[in-house]
C-alpha cells in the first residue's frame, strides 16, 4: 500500500510514498497560482511513475498550513475529495512541522514561512530523532515581532530567507516536503495521535462576502 501526500502551503507539491513514508515519486511546482489546476495532473503523474493505481493507496496526507486561504484550500479540498472517493483516511499535518522535521538538526528549530503582506508564519519546535514537539506557535506577525523566537534555535524556511536581515543565518529546507508530511503522519497514526485536516489560516481571507445593503430609513 502507498500514501499520497499533498502540500500547497507555498509551492504546489505532491509525493507518493510507501507505507513507511519513504518517497516513491514526487512532483513540485514553485508557483503561488493555479493550485487546483496543477494538482490533478501531478497526482496522476506520480501514480504512473510508481506503477500504482488509486486503489493502491491506504491514506492521504495533506499540509494544513499555516498559509494564505486560496492556495491552502485547494490542497485540502483535493485531499479530502480523493480520500472520500476511495474511503481511506485523510491526515492533516502542519506544513511548519515538515520544515522543522527536515532541518537535519537535533535541538530547537524555528520554522518560518512567507505569509505575504510583509508578514511571516512562525513556530518553534524541539526536534529529536526526527520527531517534532511544538513549543511556541504557530503565529503570524511582522518579522521584527517574531525575531525573538529565533534566539538559540536553528532557523529554516523561505519566510526567514526573505527577511534574513531580521532572522540571521537561515538553514534548509526552504519549502515543506510532502514526503516528510507523510513520514510524520505515518508515525503519528501508529501512536494513535489525532490528525484532523482543519486548515491553519491564522487570519481572515483577503476576499470576504460584502455586507448586506442597508435599507434606507424613511
Amino acid at each position: 500500500m502507498a500514501v499520497l501526500a499533498i502540500d500547497t502551503s507555498a509551492a504546489v507539491a505532491v509525493s507518493l510514498c510507501d507505507d513507511e513514508g519513504s518517497p516513491l515519486a514526487a512532483r513540485s511546482v514553485d508557483s503561488g497560482r493555479q493550485h487546483a489546476e496543477l494538482l490533478a495532473p501531478m497526482i496522476r503523474e506520480v501514480l504512473v511513475e510508481a506503477g500504482l493505481e488509486p486503489a493502491d493507496l491506504s491514506a492521504v496526507v495533506v499540509g494544513t498550513g499555516p498559509a494564505p486561504f486560496t492556495g491552502l484550500r485547494a490542497g485540502l479540498v483535493t485531499a479530502r475529495v480523493f480520500a472520500r472517493a476511495r474511503e481511506i483516511p485523510v491526515y492533516g499535518v502542519s506544513s511548519l512541522d515538515a520544515l522543522a522535521a527536515a532541518s537535519g538538526v537535533e535541538g530547537e528549530v524555528l520554522a518560518v514561512a512567507d505569509a505575504r503582506r510583509k508578514e511571516v508564519y512562525a513556530a518553534r519546535y524541539r526536534v529529536e530523532g526526527g520527531a517534532v514537539e511544538l513549543l511556541t506557535g504557530p503565529l503570524v506577525d511582522r518579522p521584527a515581532e517574531l525575531a525573538r523566537l529565533a534566539e538559540g534555535a536553528v532557523v529554516v524556511g523561505r519566510g526567514a530567507s526573505l527577511y534574513a536581515e531580521t532572522f540571521g543565518e537561515v538553514g534548509g529546507p526552504e519549502l515543506p516536503d510532502p514526503a516528510v508530511l507523510a513520514r510524520l503522519a505515518v508515525e503519528r497514526a501508529r501512536r494513535g495521535v489525532a490528525q484532523p485536516s482543519e486548515p491553519l489560516y491564522l487570519r481572515r481571507p483577503d476576499a470576504v462576502p460584502a455586507a448586506g445593503r442597508k435599507r434606507a430609513s424613511g
